[in-house]
């Protein structure tokens, strides 16, 4: 890895009134790489010269002018690359290059189609001048903020995009979307202003439309975690299919909110293994269910997985298949995702045979 890593280390957040001198120490870093590329100058733009780059570097190869951001998503990236347009026009030949502490897979691939370099504080760049290329990727964002996470994929903010992601050709009007989702207007344009900033929609008179589906859903299953509902292990003398039957009996009867999910459903949605651990969501006292069904509490070699589920929205659009209900294909997936070796072979048949063809 190069030697921003010494940067990570000691990293900065956005924002903070350091961020441009570890920028310039990141791009030498990069730069040094290169045993016959020498930097013969370095000027200081910006400020309240709004129209010249952050940086203006001269090598014994080309002039680089560069731009730094605090923020390297995809609507901030665009907005950058058309100041960069604007600074080659001061400076003809010049190699445009963008930095900024995290510049996601999308917004790197945004800067190469716009044939402009980057170099992020996260360890991840791509420089292709001259004879000069450097090119390292797949370093997760240091700057990413435990807070800001949570917020993002917040319960509140995870019905939302379980809405959307059940329609993603819908176009919502934002009430229409609060309402559907049982949340506020106001977590509403949280979210839209979240999803903007990644391009993952598009938001017109008409109202807020998904455009990229999949990569949602790929962050989301990124940043989920099945525990976050309170677990219970039992064990049973039963088949698979008798425990789920007798669950489902056994809730509809007491009406406790209740869906298989996991292996259990994704065999309804579309078999692919053999599965022996039943698992499901109840909204209900899982020990005195545990004892009214005679299933015995174990701390392991168990073969069903009751979970109290922390939110109402993981049964949102559950649905009864087979004579038993289930979560929906999407909520089966984020179950499975991280569930073993199996279980992500078993959430990727999902997403191809159940989740994308209903996208299309």
């Amino acid at each position: 890895m190069l030697k921003i890593d010494n940067l990570v280390k000691n990293g900065t957040a956005p924002g903070e009134p350091g961020l441009w001198k570890r920028a310039e120490q990141a791009l030498r870093n990069c730069l040094s790489e290169v045993p016959f590329l020498k930097i013969k100058q370095v000027k200081k733009g910006g400020g309240d010269k709004i129209f010249r780059p952050d940086l203006i570097i001269k090598t014994n190869e080309k002039t680089l002018v560069v731009e730094v951001k605090d923020n390297g998503q995809p609507r901030f990236v665009r907005e950058a690359a058309n100041q960069l347009y604007r600074h080659r026009n001061l400076y003809p030949g010049a190699y445009p290059i963008l930095i900024a502490p995290y510049l996601s897979p999308d917004s790197a691939r945004i800067l190469e189609q716009e044939g402009i370099g980057y170099v992020d504080l996260s360890g991840n760049c791509r420089l292709s001048f001259g004879k000069v290329y450097i090119h390292q990727e797949g370093n997760a964002n240091q700057f990413a903020r435990k807070r800001y996470l949570r917020s993002l994929y917040s319960p509140r903010a995870s019905r939302v995009f379980r809405a959307l992601l059940e329609n993603p050709k819908r176009i919502w009007r934002l009430e229409a979307l609060a309402g559907e989702a049982v949340v506020s207007l106001g977590q509403v344009y949280n979210v839209k202003k979240l999803l903007l900033d990644r391009e993952w929609i598009s938001f017109s008179r008409e109202g807020l439309r998904m455009t990229a589906p999949e990569r949602l859903l790929e962050e989301w299953s990124d940043n989920y975690d099945l525990e976050k509902s309170p677990r219970f292990d039992f064990y049973s003398l039963l088949s698979p299919k008798e425990i789920e039957f007798k669950l489902s009996d056994y809730c509809l009867r007491k009406k406790i909110p209740f869906a298989l999910t996991g292996f259990s459903a994704a065999d309804r949605y579309a078999p692919y293994v053999n599965y022996l651990r039943v698992m499901a969501y109840a909204q209900a006292d899982l020990d005195q269910l545990a004892r009214d069904l005679e299933f015995k509490r174990v701390p392991s070699g168990s073969n069903l997985s009751l979970f109290r589920p922390y939110d109402q929205g993981l049964l949102y659009h559950a649905k009864e298949i087979q004579g038993a209900r289930v979560v929906s294909a999407l909520q089966a997936y984020l179950d499975l995702i991280g569930f073993g070796e199996r279980g992500k072979e078993s959430a990727e048949f999902l997403f191809q045979e159940v989740i994308k063809p209903g996208w299309q």
